[in-house]
């Protein structure tokens, strides 16, 4: 019989999506428009990106760390996080009015200290030296830089007055001259330049100075583990192709040649409607100042050259004194603003997604960049996205190589290591200003300690507890599922944050978060005599170790959690020591337990020596925990020494607050103690500061002025009257039998 409720043929109900919400996209705070903007490649996922590089005439500097730093993490997020292909480009400056400054007061120096001239004569130099200096400080208005060059000449002048006051005849002559050569030295070196730097005429000398700071530079970025560019391009081997990119903005209307020079067009420029000068800081248009220090020291004189006073150079006559190359125009050499705009072309074509650089690189260098890529190729989208960073200050004071107040690279990294340092730039936005000291590398050193403490504790449970089989799943309960949306929450936290702008500040503090999160579920877990899940802690840890992967903070190769060094070339050094480790840990419990049941305090004495003093020197520390198996972590050895001191100074505070606990109470026994020998007709008869006269009790009867006492004080005193007599007769009855000692 057919089935009366068929309704023929069945098939699939329809299936629909969830809605779609991906309402968070990658945006970068844009310098072209002073906002944040959604990211958008100009050819799917391939990112073309240059980034300004140093001008490489003096040590790299912290303030060089902040912006290459803080753009290796940007890359790496963009590589490494959002999947883009991304060629980087950067440049050095090796041809610069700076460097060749340097390099003509370094080679006359050192041609001035192989003289034999006398003390005596060095002497005389370094005074005549000295008037111009004199006369710089007097007028100088900037108040850092009068203040900087007032203690340059101070020390300059107690150097003079103390080698005047000891004499020049006496003592060591040789010794005498280093003395002043080395008080003066950059004061002599602006002297002699003055006088003879036009006769420096050979390239070499200025280019042996850039190639050694490139070198020591390149050190620096390796030290930092800052990621190398794809292509770096150098002024100096591309010459041709910017006197080829000059001569191109020439023909299209934009430049013009004067007295061996060239200059670019800002007027012309300007006047063209699909063309803008100042793009990025149209409020400093005119701006004297920031435009003359973008000409250079050496281009000071050159102004009546220029149609307006907002030109700049493309092409710079060289002057005696200055490296020079053949051009159409003369000899010369480049302006300091067209090697970015000419070379970054020559790599990245008529248009890139990404320029980089430091925020006092806006105007004029950067502006004058877009001015002239975007005349050279009549466009107007040279640049889509600018991307500055922010300043670096030295305990919240300015930072500048020319105030002689900075931090190099090297000496910052013999106080902290490069995964810290990048810990701090980690710990603020990359755009904003960044302070370098003690107290902020203190935060970057917690926040360290906070993660590697969690690192070590999941590495330790994932060696006590089974990796696979059965043993390995153990049921979820609340805890765990509780942990695990926490988790969930914090991931999405975090790409959200790395969607704004990358701020990895945010995204630090949500990691942070985290890892409290876990530590408190481990933490349940253990008061519960219950194993934590080991399958989500480690889950937990692989995606904090990635995402630091990603920063840049933590090797590649790394498994879980900070590195703690090598063995060797082979292997981990944590993977190589640790079964020995815990081969020990679990023979120093089972003696440890044994010890116990037979209460051998002195075996257990041992113990604790083993774990407090032998294995911290060792770089491993020791946890016991109450009915498990101890916890085994490799720790940096001189942070234990130092935790170590401090729990020595902890115990010995405690040592001395119960001393002084127990010193107390037995001072005020003792008083106590005096108190109840004191008769009652004695108690108040020695205060006479408070009163007059007594009765025949030993009772004030008035006050110390002869006023007779109110009632209600007498009151008062009679009641402690009676408790001190009661008192008393406890004394006398505690001595009863007592006898004669």
């Amino acid at each position: 019989m057919a089935d009366s409720t068929a309704k023929g043929k069945r098939t699939q109900p329809v299936w629909q999506a969830p809605a779609d919400d991906a309402t968070v996209q990658l945006k970068l705070y844009n310098s072209l428009t002073r906002q944040k903007e959604v990211f958008v490649p100009q050819s799917g996922k391939r990112v073309l990106w240059y980034s300004c590089g140093p001008t490489v005439y003096d040590a790299s500097h912290m303030g060089h760390a902040r912006s290459y730093i803080s753009f290796d993490i940007l890359r790496r997020v963009m590589t490494d996080y959002f999947n883009y292909d991304v060629f980087y480009c950067m440049n050095v400056t090796d041809i610069d009015d700076k460097i060749i400054v340097r390099a003509r007061q370094n080679y006359l120096l050192q041609q001035y200290e192989q003289r034999n001239d006398t003390a005596k004569q060095v002497l005389a130099d370094i005074k005549e030296a000295m008037l111009p200096f004199v006369e710089k400080v007097e007028v100088e208005t900037d108040k850092d830089k009068k203040a900087m060059l007032t203690r340059t000449r101070d020390r300059i002048q107690d150097t003079l007055r103390t080698v005047e006051q000891e004499g020049l005849g006496q003592g060591d002559q040789e010794e005498t001259k280093q003395m002043l050569l080395e008080a003066a030295r950059d004061v002599l070196a602006g002297w002699l330049d003055k006088k003879y730097g036009s006769g420096v005429t050979e390239n070499a000398i200025f280019s042996d100075l850039p190639k050694k700071w490139e070198q020591e530079f390149h050190n620096d970025m390796d030290s930092l583990q800052v990621l190398p560019a794809d292509v770096l391009t150098r002024v100096s081997e591309y010459i041709p192709e910017v006197i080829a990119y000059v001569q191109k903005i020439i023909d299209n209307g934009y430049g013009y040649e004067s007295q061996g020079s060239v200059y670019f067009d800002t007027v012309g420029f300007d006047s063209k409607g699909d063309h803008h000068y100042a793009k990025l800081v149209p409020e400093a248009y005119g701006d004297k100042k920031a435009l003359s220090e973008g000409e250079g020291e050496l281009s000071l004189t050159g102004q009546g050259e220029k149609r307006s006073a907002n030109d700049f150079a493309l092409w710079k006559a060289s002057k005696p004194g200055e490296p020079s190359w053949d051009s159409p125009w003369g000899k010369g050499r480049p302006g300091w603003h067209i090697e970015c705009s000419a070379m970054a072309s020559c790599i990245l074509g008529d248009s890139m997604d990404i320029h980089s650089g430091g925020f006092d690189l806006k105007f004029p260098h950067h502006d004058n960049e877009l001015a002239q890529a975007e005349a050279h190729y009549e466009n107007d989208h040279w640049v889509r996205y600018f991307l500055h960073t922010g300043h670096l200050t030295i305990e919240g004071c300015k930072m500048s190589k020319s105030l002689k107040n900075f931090v190099t690279i090297k000496d910052a990294l013999t106080r902290y290591t490069a995964r810290q340092v990048r810990l701090l730039f980690l710990l603020h936005a990359w755009k904003d200003t960044l302070d370098y000291g003690e107290k902020t590398m203190e935060i970057a050193l917690e926040y360290e300690k906070h993660l590697s403490e969690f690192f070590l504790t999941v590495k330790d449970i994932m060696r006590t507890t089974p990796a696979s089989g059965i043993e390995a799943w153990d049921k979820w309960n609340p805890e765990e599922v509780a942990f695990n949306n926490r988790f969930l929450q914090k991931k999405q936290a975090v790409y959200e944050a790395l969607c704004d702008s990358i701020d990895t500040r945010t995204a630090l503090e949500h990691v942070r978060e985290l890892v409290t999160a876990g530590n408190s579920y481990i933490a349940q877990a253990r008061a519960a005599k219950r194993r934590p899940n080991r399958r989500l802690l480690e889950n937990v840890a692989i995606y904090i170790t990635d995402l630091f992967k990603v920063f840049g903070a933590v090797p590649r190769d790394q498994s879980i959690g900070f590195p703690q060094g090598t063995a060797g070339q082979s292997g981990n050094l944590e993977e190589t020591v640790m079964p020995y480790l815990s081969t020990f840990s679990k023979f120093r419990d089972e003696v440890r337990q044994s010890a116990r049941e037979l209460k051998a305090a002195p075996i257990l004495k041992v113990c604790d020596e083993v774990r407090d003093t032998v294995l911290p020197n060792l770089g491993v520390r020791l946890e016991d925990v109450e009915g498990q198996p101890s916890v085994i972590k490799l720790v940096d050895k001189d942070t234990l020494l130092k935790e170590r001191e401090e729990k020595f100074k902890q115990e010995e505070a405690k040592r001395r607050e119960k001393e002084e606990k127990k010193k107390a109470q037995e001072a005020a026994k003792a008083e106590k103690d005096a108190q109840k020998k004191i008769p009652p007709s004695q108690l108040f008869t020695g205060q006479t500061e408070k009163y007059s006269k007594f009765d025949d009790k030993g009772m004030p009867t008035h006050d110390a002025e002869g006023k007779e006492l109110p009632k209600s004080a007498v009151k008062k005193l009679a009641k402690l009257y009676e408790a001190q007599d009661k008192k008393y007769k406890e004394f006398l009855k505690s001595q009863e039998g007592h006898g004669d000692s």
